[in-house]
């Protein structure tokens, strides 16, 4: 998932290697130690955070953003807007039915790429075959259409190292995808499919009224195309972890739902929707050991239509970098609060800080405002930040240390230029 820098933290970003071999494993390992970059005087609640180590399969963690923010269409004015639906509990369908209608929604994403040359083949003095093959298969979400396009996410994992992208639609038909963007931190990629395919897009819900307990439901293609569509059915394990995991962009720490529905290699980018068809998470990641069942991971909708935003936009995502690992209170055991001795109910704790940051911020600081903006959650500074900052900008903060509160500025950096 992401290589760990604070700024990938913030952002909960996650990441995965390759696409899916079905002679391999991905497997993620508890590691309790703290980064010899990052600051741990806090107490055991930093053991909280996990690491995640990759190995060549689509399954990965995720994140947690902030609240939902629109898609910019204004460069197309054709296109449908990316359709965001609040309520995320009830359930107005039968169950079959909804998921005969979202099913078609969910895609075969598949990897080509030249293949290697055989021992045989370089003995021979012939360079093999030139023709691209499938380097794997993951799965991918129709979120958006135009008049005559498709766009679809998924992971970045599944489209990494691409020479060519394939996309295999639920009728059985597989026709050519072209890349949007990608940004590794997140795990995050937009691809598109031209044409009339006469089929609706799964709606986005608000991801932060998801509740542990909640019913869902995972689509995807375990294993490969042959098992397309396949269905699983858990519940909301915990509504936010925090994964560290290494990615081709570097360690990154992110924010992922936690579930135990069954989320399989090949399972990667698809969909995590509620009961009523409305896409709640896009599936990433799982811990896999012999000794562990029903860990699987997934980006938060909320977080995933803010990057697809960008990769649409620009391609790529460029960035504000506080330098700050945040949590949100409500998400600390209330032990962990008592030793930090944090008081407050609501709002930000810093739980770690980079150098820079580290001499504005302590760990423990809570914060609660931002320019005058009440911050509740952790994910109110980014998506704040995140709309309405750039790198080089000074940015107050309200904060309670130690009992006190008091107001503290930081110049915000580039995450190019950390």
């Amino acid at each position: 998932m992401d290589r760990y820098n604070q700024h990938d933290h913030e952002e909960r970003i996650i990441h995965n290697n390759e696409s899916y071999d079905a002679n391999e494993s991905v497997q993620y390992v508890r590691n309790d130690e703290a980064r010899t970059h990052r600051k741990h005087n806090g107490p055991g609640f930093f053991k909280l955070l996990l690491a995640a180590v990759l190995g060549s399969g689509l399954t990965l963690g995720a994140t947690h953003i902030p609240d939902i923010v629109s898609p910019d269409t204004t460069s197309n004015p054709n296109a449908t807007p990316i359709q965001v639906d609040q309520k995320t509990a009830g359930n107005n369908t039968e169950l079959a039915d909804m998921l005969e209608q979202v099913s078609p929604a969910v895609v075969g994403v598949i990897n080509m790429q030249q293949a290697n040359s055989s021992i045989f083949d370089i003995l021979r003095g012939d360079s093999g075959s030139s023709e691209d093959t499938p380097a794997g298969t993951g799965s991918g979400v129709i979120y958006q259409t135009t008049d005559n396009e498709a766009y679809i996410v998924t992971n970045n994992h599944v489209v990494e190292g691409a020479k060519d992208l394939k996309v295999r639609l639920s009728t059985g038909e597989t026709v050519d995808g072209t890349l949007i963007g990608t940004d590794a931190l997140t795990d995050i990629a937009v691809l598109k499919i031209s044409g009339q395919y006469n089929i609706k897009p799964i709606p986005f819900a608000d991801s932060s009224k998801i509740r542990i307990g909640d019913t869902v439901y995972a689509i995807g293609n375990p294993l490969g195309v042959e098992l397309s569509g396949s269905v699983t059915e858990g519940i909301i394990s915990a509504k936010e972890r925090t994964m560290k995991v290494d990615t081709s962009a570097g360690e990154s720490s992110v924010k992922a739902i936690q579930t135990d529905a069954a989320i399989n290699p090949g399972n990667s980018g698809g969909a995590l929707i509620n009961n009523q068809g409305q896409l709640i998470g896009i599936n990433t990641l799982k811990i896999s050991a012999d000794t562990v069942e029903g860990l699987g991971f997934a980006i938060p909708s909320n977080d995933t239509k803010v990057i697809i935003d960008q990769l649409v936009k620009d391609g790529k995502v460029v960035r504000p970098f506080m330098g700050l690992a945040l949590v949100s209170i409500e998400n600390v055991p209330a032990n962990y609060l008592e030793e930090m001795k944090v008081s407050a109910n609501t709002g930000a704790l810093v739980a770690s800080t980079d150098e820079k940051a580290g001499k504005v911020f302590k760990e423990g600081d809570v914060i609660t405002q931002i320019e005058g903006q009440d911050v509740k959650t952790d994910g109110d500074v980014r998506n704040y930040i995140y709309k309405n900052k750039k790198a080089g900008d000074k940015v107050k903060f309200t904060i309670i240390r130690d009992g006190n509160e008091k107001e503290v500025e930081l110049t915000l950096r580039s995450t190019e230029d950390k």
